[in-house]
């Protein structure tokens, strides 16, 4: 079955774009940071964590919705659901997490984040071929030469090791989650030249599919969408959870400055209804909604569905990101 993923990135590269073709990710590869406390509390009040099992649930109940493009998963998960032959008559794209660089690292008690962040990989290209075409790369740039050129010599072999399959990779790019001597208003800039310096000297063979960067701000996210446009598609990553209103203002202004991409972990896994957001992402991605209409429309889905919000509609029809209050 043909794939919406590839279906979309074909229109994006003609520079056919219209946000019918904006391309949503499920991303349920947190295990591979967060460990056990990865997917939550149970909802058994035990005060236990959900378990694997329940993971893949969630995996499952929105996947075979159709309403998201790929589904990012670790290893583990994307083989028990290649067994299962989820994805095998699903326009849903599987996708792997191929490295769990040391700034994704979250075993509670933990100082991992507190440290440049190194790269390592747990996923074997070679095991992860057999059930994916596509998986995603991470890595993050501290300000310091040594970090750095690790972290860009690691890419290097990642890249070698990845020569001579068919599999695709789209690249992740973290803020650095330690202080690097720059100052917040430089960040973004800092981290722009880092992606673009960084891809230059590869040929389009070794090049991503897309990117996922967190959202620095309009003025980021827009010079980096106009640097090479339909060639450098970039994409949003969702960082924490939220409010609805910051989720759908999130994507609504991402979409309005160039991303044509949303990978949302959080923002969909801890949603009363991940199907419902799903939806209304994409209705507002279209300007069918705008954001606090898409909170409205939310909760006026829970009330009728019987489900109780984790907020009130006064409290999460707030927007509680500071980066996303410069477009109101």
């Amino acid at each position: 079955m043909k794939k919406s993923l590839d279906q979309k990135l074909e229109s994006i590269r003609r520079g056919r774009y219209t946000p019918s073709d904006f391309i949503i990710a499920d991303a349920k590869d947190s295990d591979m940071g967060g460990g056990i406390t990865a997917f939550g509390p149970a909802d058994d009040g035990s005060g236990h964590c959900k378990s694997f099992h329940d993971y893949l649930a969630a995996i499952r109940s929105v996947a075979t919705t159709g309403l998201v493009d790929i589904t990012l998963m670790s290893a583990s998960a994307a083989e028990r659901l290649a067994g299962e032959k989820l994805f095998e008559n699903s326009t849903v794209t599987p996708a792997v997490r191929l490295n769990d660089a040391t700034d994704v690292w979250g075993p509670r008690h933990s100082c991992y984040k507190s440290f440049p962040a190194r790269d390592f990989r747990s996923a074997r290209i070679d095991r992860v071929c057999r059930i994916a075409d596509i998986g995603l790369y991470s890595t993050t740039f501290s300000n310091d030469l040594e970090s750095d050129w690790n972290s860009l010599s690691s890419f290097h072999r990642f890249l070698d090791d990845l020569a001579g399959t068919d599999l695709r990779y789209f690249l992740e790019v973290f803020n650095p989650k330690i202080d690097i001597g720059i100052g917040k208003k430089e960040l973004p800039a800092f981290v722009n030249d880092c992606i673009v310096r960084s891809l230059a000297g590869l040929t389009q063979e070794d090049r991503p599919q897309f990117l996922k960067i967190p959202f620095n701000g309009p003025w980021a996210m827009e010079e980096l969408c106009r640097y090479d446009p339909g060639h450098l598609i970039v994409g949003v990553l969702g960082g924490g959870a939220g409010t609805s209103r910051d989720t759908f203002e999130l994507v609504r202004q991402s979409e309005k400055f160039g991303a044509r991409v949303a990978l949302f972990g959080r923002k969909i896994l801890f949603s009363e209804d991940s199907a419902e957001t799903i939806k209304l992402m994409r209705a507002v991605v279209q300007g069918e909604l705008n954001s606090k209409e898409a909170v409205k429309a939310f909760h006026a889905h829970l009330h009728a569905e019987g489900i109780s919000p984790k907020r009130s509609l006064e409290e999460d029809i707030q927007i509680t990101e500071a980066v996303l209050m410069h477009d109101l």
